[in-house]
């Protein structure tokens, strides 16, 4: 019966997911701030020592939105298995946009540590598999708290997708694809301390599937690419081509940047994978660039949660597939109190130029209803003649930032 009950919740919260498909929300930033329930338990198990663990998630989600069945992004951080936090820099900016976009972003932490031996190459798979079986643990938490919880979070149990950095990308794109139990590699003991249970674990929930509809891999890596097969889940990729610590393409995945483990798949092979076997998806390239390059520079953020925007709305609300940088709008308060650029005058009549700005790429202006007005390139001294009278908010990028400005055109 609970099954029966739980199918029915699903096909009636994809209705609902759908028909909040306005080409705005999901896409854009449509909330000017949001809300967050921090540690809340998923679950527990024990750690490759043997110490037990409660497992806690924290839950993003826009602030004042009226809807209660929306799509809920897992999240899960980065640290090479032995560090890192649900609070980590790499995840909570995107948790917090995604919010503000209409979606409940979940930042979940996850078992860590395993022993240094001479068997690295066991140790760090027997890591990354209780990585996996917690990720799993999470959606299905999420799943159950619709079903038993009078849905606590307000999430559409039909739309659940899972996001990882670094590490987390490795459990994201091993949740994916790796979903066979005869795909688990033989130096693996499914039988040591905190491995029991196989590819889902015994992390908690086993009555609700922990199947994603996609997942976001940013600078990630697998075992291997065989695994993945026609229809499995459609992936966004995001990948440096300089990254010194998870391959770009197939190559030795070291440990702190000296220690062979074994050879794995970066996204570059992950992306030859998904084409050879038909599997749609995107796959952003940064040129030159190091591990995690979001983490650093503000304007690789802005263009992560942009094609990021795409991919994920593309998967709710159908449409066609983008896989391009995109600006995105912002909502008409929602500005930062410690910018760094300058508009003056402001209010302006005739034009405005941004002060202390270093470089730049682009000037968009949006007007209060988000629609772009006006754009300029490589420019800082901006003619405004033709834009009605009105408020606008101006979205400055640069090679070393993003950030929104409010102008007042007189």
């Amino acid at each position: 019966m609970k099954h029966i009950l739980l199918l029915s919740t699903i096909l009636f919260s994809a209705f609902l997911t759908t028909a909040q498909c306005d080409g705005e929300r999901y896409r854009n930033y449509v909330f000017d701030s949001f809300n967050v329930l921090t540690n809340v338990e998923y679950g527990s198990n024990v750690k490759y020592d043997g110490n037990p663990q409660t497992l806690l998630m924290d839950v993003y989600m826009p602030a004042g939105d009226t809807y209660t069945e929306r799509p809920v992004v897992v999240v899960a951080h980065g640290g090479f298995f032995v560090s890192g936090s649900k609070t980590g820099t790499d995840v909570v900016p995107i948790c917090e946009r995604l919010a503000k976009m209409g979606y409940v972003a979940v930042s979940i932490e996850y078992r860590l540590g395993f022993p240094i031996t001479g068997a690295l190459d066991a140790a760090m798979t027997e890591a990354a598999m209780r990585g996996l079986q917690d990720g799993k643990a999470a959606v299905r938490f999420l799943r159950k708290t619709v079903a038993e919880d009078s849905n606590l979070f307000g999430i559409d149990p039909s739309e659940i997708y899972f996001a990882g950095s670094s590490a987390g990308g490795y459990i994201a794109l091993h949740l994916a694809y790796m979903d066979e139990e005869s795909e688990i590699p033989a130096w693996v003991n499914v039988n040591n301390t905190g491995l029991e249970g196989g590819l889902e674990g015994n992390s908690g929930h086993p009555d609700y599937p922990s199947d994603v509809n996609a997942i976001v891999n940013i600078a990630g890596a697998i075992g291997d690419t065989a695994w993945i097969h026609p229809g499995d889940e459609p992936a966004l990729l995001f990948h440096g081509t300089n990254d010194q610590t998870v391959p770009f393409g197939s190559d030795m995945q070291y440990a702190f940047g000296l220690l062979p483990v074994l050879e794995v798949d970066g996204s570059n092979s992950v992306d030859i994978k998904l084409t050879e076997v038909g599997i749609e998806h995107c796959f952003e390239i940064y040129e030159g660039m190091d591990h995690v390059p979001h983490v650093s520079n503000a304007a690789i953020l802005d263009t992560t949660i942009s094609i990021m925007s795409n991919f994920l709305s593309y998967q709710i609300c159908g449409g066609e597939l983008d896989c391009s940088y995109r600006n995105l709008t912002v909502g008409i308060d929602d500005i930062a109190a410690n910018q760094e650029f300058e508009i003056y005058p402001n209010p302006a009549q005739q034009s405005f130029n941004i002060k202390n700005l270093p470089s730049i790429n682009t000037v968009s202006l949006y007007n209060q209803i988000g629609q772009l007005a006006d754009q300029h390139f490589n420019k800082s001294d901006i003619d405004i003649q033709n834009l009605p009278k009105g408020i606008y908010l101006v979205h400055v990028v640069t090679d070393q930032k993003s950030e929104v400005l409010r102008l007042v055109v007189e």
